[in-house]
């Protein structure tokens, strides 16, 4: 049987291939030349980490929560914000210049990222060994303003690949609704496909929340001295938490 709604694959998003060469790159970045015993070098490394690891966590809560799926994209574009001041802090505490977004180094690397999908040295299509060839010759220098500010072009580029991801989600969670909706409503076309010349057919039972007007969902309670006994529950809970008597 399918899945109600699909989830991983996160592999495959641009966003997490550009975020974990950010991850790698700001590891090697603070470890030639951020202090060991700094906080700074900690934050650093655990904003990068974290904007890659809720990609990956988002990708797979989606099957049962476009809700926390929307929460983790955020929480990963919120750190990767926090790692772009910490970058530009670095330039600005050393006086070292940083590229404004039109200079011909800011360009050069976000070309990279532009290369059309069927070119043989698209990013999206290498390993992320072969993507970190790719800016070698800006991540790999001893040089902490060059790999400064390619970071930080690149922490752009996964900032909008982000802002678009979770624009998509939204759009998708306005249009779709969340599992508990598609799983009710799955529910009831099984029920239909099964008996479908009840002369009472269950979608006519099913009656809208009176707080939301999102249909309901018959559950059981677990606890409590109404355990055992059906109520009907919003299928927006927990951010609607309508109830009806069944």
């Amino acid at each position: 049987m399918n899945k109600i709604r699909p989830s991983g694959g996160y592999r495959d998003l641009r966003s997490f291939q550009t975020t974990t060469l950010i991850y790698d790159a700001t590891y090697w970045f603070c470890e030639r030349f951020i202090d060991p015993h700094s906080r700074m070098r900690d934050q650093m490394v655990q904003a990068a980490r974290s904007g890659r690891q809720n990609i990956a966590e988002g990708s797979r809560a989606s099957a049962t929560s476009s809700q926390t799926e929307l929460r983790l994209v955020n929480v990963a574009r919120a750190s990767l914000e926090e790692l772009l001041l910490d970058y530009e802090d670095f330039l600005r505490h050393r006086h070292l210049r940083q590229w404004t977004s039109d200079s011909p180094e800011a360009l050069a690397v976000r070309q990279v990222g532009r290369l059309p999908t069927d070119h043989p040295a698209n990013p999206s299509d290498l390993t992320d060994t072969q993507r970190q060839a790719l800016y070698a010759k800006w991540l790999e220098p001893e040089n902490p303003a060059l790999r400064a500010n390619a970071l930080i072009c690149l922490i752009h580029q996964a900032n909008y690949l982000l802002d678009q991801q979770i624009a998509a989600l939204e759009a998708r969670f306005i249009e779709d609704g969340g599992y508990s909706e598609q799983l009710a409503s799955a529910r009831l076309t099984e029920r239909k496909r099964q008996n479908p010349i009840s002369p009472d057919p269950l979608p006519a039972r099913i009656p809208p929340c009176p707080t939301c007007g999102k249909p309901m969902v018959l559950r059981t309670a677990h606890k409590g001295k109404r355990a055992g006994a059906q109520f009907w529950g919003c299928s927006g809970y927990p951010d609607c938490k309508g109830l009806m008597n069944a």
